[in-house]
């Protein structure tokens, strides 16, 4: 069963789940009931995405409420009007502003993408086959024949692993 999702307010159980496009840009908020009444989100004319964004995940702390972009002047106040940020140099200035809610919305802070299963496994076959390949070279180098010869039916059964895989 998969966790179910946690408000991003106060970490209770989310029922509510709202999206907003704003430029091309898909904005995803998770809410429990109580905090989806007390921002108001039952009535759409009065809500904004971001305006909750900045408010409640981001908690700006007053050392960074005054700071603005060196390359394009954009302020806190500007992220909350418009849903984003005005240039990417935005990022570095506003690290303590969105890290948290960065922390909040994914399993980090830090982009890992994702690789098919199978993918994977034929990297580290093949990663694995490069790095004996390597220890082979070596072996012969130094006259350590035994190890050579070790190494040697390493390498014909990870090879025989990877022709018996079959590729989809």
């Amino acid at each position: 069963m998969a966790n179910p999702l946690k408000c991003d307010l106060c970490s209770k159980p989310a029922t509510v789940h709202l999206t907003q496009i704003v430029n091309n840009k898909v904005h995803k908020v998770d809410l429990c009931e109580a905090c989806a009444q007390a921002k108001g989100v039952t009535d759409p004319s009065g809500f904004s995405l971001a305006d909750l964004l900045l408010k409640a995940s981001l908690n700006p702390e007053p050392s960074i409420t005054g700071v603005r972009c060196e390359q394009c002047g954009f302020t806190p106040g500007d992220f909350k009007k418009h849903g984003r940020f005005g240039c990417p140099a935005c990022y570095d200035t506003f690290k303590g502003l969105i890290e948290p809610m960065l922390d909040n919305m994914h399993k980090g802070v830090t982009h890992t993408g994702k690789i098919p299963h199978r993918a994977l496994e034929r990297k580290s076959l093949y990663d694995r086959l490069t790095k004996l390949e390597l220890d082979l070279t070596e072996a012969v180098k130094s006259e350590r024949y035994e190890d050579a010869a070790r190494t040697r039916d390493e390498i014909n059964q990870v090879k025989q692993t990877v022709t018996q895989k079959p590729v989809r």
